[in-house]
């Protein structure tokens, strides 16, 4: 590695023992010691071309999300949330030099766009993940920001998740390496989704709860929707494959968290999913709700991650 960085196991480690009480991410592998350089691909980035400890070293809070735009816009929102629009110049996307992701540094606050589903996610967090360990950043939340597919709850509510599922409704992620399959726990952090949840009941006409979150490989015949290109199913098999997914706790289904729990937990970082739901699930397949209860449903999730880090932040509450 580069001299800048604290890169390996060993080093993170001492670092620890140094400041007390500082929690680092950390990487499980080995191999990334003997490395020259490591090159951030998917991101633009680099350990020789960037000083990511300069860039990146106060970043505190992440907010990942699907959509470039919506991540740009939760960048913008967040400027003006934490007071920072002095400079009046657009903000920059750091991943300019590709058009994989996005990613905006507002302050302590990265905004960073995951794509869609778990092969999207993976490679970003893995490359996030990476960065924040190179850039020696320490006590860092992560919180994925979505939309979702509600199950027997109203169209609007936030869905706070305590643990994501898979389509068996188990709380693992299975990740083939090689031609092996690995089991992951799924778990997020019980007490930070408490905190979120807690932080709703502050905000007017906000419906939220805590609940788990069932993760999928695919939007249409993988969440047992009826008009797709493809269905092998009957209404009935899809109404009492919902019907038991609700009675095993899932009130909304998505197609990032399992990965995105998994890899947060064994990373040492603390990570929420906050997803506001556009349908039930249990009535209709087709999102078909009019552009302007769209946008403000969309923007839920955004204003309580908005409360919660300016209340970490000690800054005073001006969402409306």
């Amino acid at each position: 590695m580069a001299s800048i960085l604290s890169a390996s196991n060993k080093s993170m480690r001492s670092d620890r023992n140094t400041h007390v009480g500082k929690r680092f991410v950390y990487v499980k592998n080995p191999y990334l010691d003997s490395m020259d350089e490591d090159i951030l691909y998917h991101l633009d980035l680099g350990t020789k071309t960037h000083d990511l400890p300069a860039m990146f070293g106060d970043v505190k809070f992440v907010c990942v999300g699907g959509s470039p735009n919506r991540m740009k816009a939760f960048a913008l929102f967040m400027q003006k949330e934490l007071r920072m629009e002095e400079s009046r110049e657009d903000i920059k996307d750091i991943c300019a030099g590709t058009d994989r992701y996005c990613m905006y540094k507002i302050g302590p606050v990265l905004s960073i766009s995951h794509g869609m589903g778990i092969p999207s996610m993976s490679i970003m967090l893995h490359e996030l993940i990476k960065l924040l360990h190179h850039a020696q950043c320490c006590d860092v939340t992560i919180i994925r920001i979505g939309t979702s597919g509600g199950i027997g709850i109203t169209p609007g509510s936030v869905v706070i998740t305590d643990t994501a599922v898979d389509s068996f409704f188990k709380p693992r992620f299975e990740q083939i390496i090689l031609d092996n399959i690995v089991t992951r726990s799924t778990e997020l952090d019980k007490a930070l989704a408490e905190e979120l949840f807690n932080y709703s009941k502050e905000i007017p006409n906000f419906p939220a709860i805590i609940g788990h979150t069932m993760c999928t490989y695919d939007f249409y015949e993988g969440q047992g929707r009826l008009d797709g290109a493809l269905c092998s199913f009957s209404r009935e098999k899809k109404v009492d494959y919902l019907k038991r997914a609700y009675k095993a706790g899932i009130r909304n289904i998505e197609m990032e968290s399992t990965v995105f729990a998994a890899m947060c937990r064994l990373c040492g970082l603390k990570a929420a999913v906050v997803c506001v739901t556009l349908l039930d699930r249990l009535e209709c397949d087709q999102i078909n709700l009019p552009h302007d209860i769209l946008e403000e449903f969309q923007q839920r999730p955004q204003l309580l991650v908005s409360k919660f880090i300016k209340q970490r932040l000690g800054l005073h509450d001006q969402t409306s």
